[in-house]
């Protein structure tokens, strides 16, 4: 562990162990109300999909696999005959307002031009087909929803929203004047806008609105909204800021492709984090922020008791789904030391601000800065972990296991991603999560004890 108050930063050379991406349709079809997502893919996406999701067909869920056979990845048969056809049915059995295509392993090695054949049959079935490459050979297990974003992001309106209003030879021209129908008046742009993206549950994006309507800041909208037509307006003049870390292709195309300004800002996970959040955004509108510092405390009282558990406690994390800086971070806060942060894809431009939140972190709380890992190696992990002897690691649910035999308390990443973690309010959701094992393992201690005195009273 380094105890400099620089961070390290390490690329090793392994694969990416984590949590296929077209998981990503688990949550964005449930955002995305009038949406329908079709997975090109094999057998096995299907299965996994059918189990990752456990929806059963009788539920009409709005998602769907088009399972590619020996034909398809023979070029016997016509893709795009074959797509149209599914998305023919797709829209009499559900009349979606937009179609998704997320292209899989397969699409990726037989080269199958999703990107092409979308805009012919687009025009045929008078639906936006939206085409997102969530494949596991490029991108790691939340980058699925990142790919899905970044190709919304082009399909949203262009920003033109002008403010009239005269100037003072108008006014004056308007008082001498009597027909006003000859004067034109001046059109100023008016104050720039703000959009926020990541998919959120609704409750928690309402709640990080209300917290932002409180300081006095505009939202004018989320990509994703609920509805493909209510998608909010792009351009020059509005400010974006992300709500997840792993967003990095999303807030360079919203940067390049549809020229809005970036807020580099923490992201709002733990208190510290949404606190943090709401300060660097009011600053970019000019807007002292007011009651944070009181309302960020009343949250660490709240949870003192989660606190205390942890305290003192260590904590490795191997890495899965990109969420691994922000909860190190907070955890950090909480009293824990983390030893390694594993991640399986890093863009330090983008989480720039986390990484220095994190270290000032460390530096408040006294702690060392934690080691962070990008594409880790997992037999080398284990080996570390061995001579750490950490208190609890966070991993995916392939190593949970044989870790947890070897004497190592773990929690899967995964339920971090399904879990509503986002905000102030959801600070007791995130330790919940994170100390269940190490509550259950001293329950199990102390029931132990009780038996040995009982058996040695006997």
């Amino acid at each position: 562990m380094k105890t400099s108050e620089t961070l390290a930063f390490e690329c090793e050379t392994g694969n990416y162990h984590t949590f296929c991406p077209i998981s990503c349709v688990a949550w964005l079809y449930q955002k995305i109300e009038d949406s329908f997502f079709l997975v090109v893919g094999t057998k096995t996406c299907g299965y996994f999909l059918q189990n990752a999701l456990g929806v059963t067909i009788f539920a009409e869920p709005r998602y769907a696999m088009a399972e590619l056979e020996e034909g398809d990845i023979s070029a016997k048969l016509n893709d795009q005959r074959e797509l149209e056809r599914i998305c023919l049915q797709i829209k009499n059995d559900r009349n979606p307002c937009v179609i998704f295509w997320i292209g899989t392993c397969t699409t990726e090695i037989i080269k199958m031009d999703l990107e092409g054949i979308a805009p012919i049959l687009e025009k045929r079935l008078g639906i936006p087909i939206v085409v997102a490459r969530a494949n596991g050979l490029d991108y790691a297990f939340t980058q699925g929803e990142d790919t899905v974003l970044a190709a919304m992001a082009h399909r949203c309106p262009e920003y033109k929203h002008y403010a009239e209003q005269e100037s003072i030879e108008h006014a004056t021209l308007v008082k001498n004047s009597s027909n006003s129908k000859d004067i034109s008046q001046k059109k100023v742009l008016t104050k720039s806008n703000l959009v926020l993206f990541g998919s959120l549950p609704s409750s928690v994006a309402s709640q990080l609105n209300l917290e932002l309507k409180r300081q006095s800041v505009p939202v004018s909208g989320w990509l994703p909204s609920q509805r493909y037509n209510e998608l909010p307006h792009l351009g020059k003049g509005v400010y974006v800021c992300g709500v997840n870390p792993f967003l990095s292709r999303t807030a360079t195309t919203l940067m390049r492709r549809r020229k809005c300004q970036l807020v580099g800002a923490p992201f709002p996970i733990g208190p510290d984090g949404t606190r943090a959040w709401i300060e660097k955004i009011c600053s970019i509108f000019n807007i002292k922020a007011e009651g944070l510092e009181e309302r960020e405390n009343q949250i660490w009282k709240k949870n003192k008791d989660y606190i205390q558990i942890l305290g003192g406690k260590s904590v490795f994390f191997m890495g899965d789904n990109l969420l691994e800086v922000s909860i190190a971070r907070f955890l950090i806060r909480c009293g824990m030391t983390v030893y390694e942060i594993g991640i399986p894809y890093m863009d330090k431009r983008y989480q720039s601000a986390e990484l220095s939140f994190l270290q000032h972190t460390c530096e408040k709380m006294k702690k060392p800065s934690p080691r962070i890992v990008e594409k880790p190696d997992n037999y080398s992990q284990v080996q570390r972990m061995h001579e750490l002897k950490p208190h609890l690691a966070i991993t995916g649910m392939a190593h949970a296991n044989p870790l947890e035999a070897r004497n190592i308390d773990t929690k899967w990443s995964v339920e971090f991603t399904f879990a509503q973690i986002h905000g102030s309010s959801n600070a007791r959701d995130v330790l919940e999560l994170v100390t269940r094992p190490l509550r259950r393992k001293d329950g199990f201690t102390s029931n132990s004890r009780s038996l040995s005195k009982q058996t040695l009273g006997n």
